[in-house]
C-alpha cells in the first residue's frame, strides 16, 4: 500500500511520521560522529600520556640510578 492509496489526512500523516523518523535518524547520525570522533581524540590524547609516563619513568630511574643515596649498601 503506497501513500497515493491513503485518504490525504492519512497521506499527511504518515509523511510527516517519515520526516519525523528521518530527522531522528540524522541526529542519531550526528552524534554518533560526535562520540566517535571525541572516541579518537581520547584515543590520541592516551597515547601521549603513555608516552610521557614512560619518559618521566626513566627520568626517574636514571635520578636513583645516579644518586648515592639509592646505591646498594652490600657489605
Amino acid at each position: 500500500m503506497s501513500d497515493e492509496d491513503l485518504d490525504p489526512e492519512m497521506a499527511q500523516e504518515v509523511q510527516e511520521e517519515k520526516k519525523h523518523l528521518i530527522g531522528q535518524i540524522l541526529d542519531l547520525q550526528n552524534t554518533l560522529d560526535e562520540f566517535s570522533s571525541k572516541v579518537d581524540t581520547v584515543k590520541e590524547e592516551n597515547l601521549k600520556l603513555k608516552a610521557e609516563n614512560q619518559v618521566l619513568g626513566q627520568y626517574i630511574e636514571s635520578l636513583m640510578t645516579a644518586s648515592t643515596m639509592f646505591q646498594s649498601t652490600d657489605n
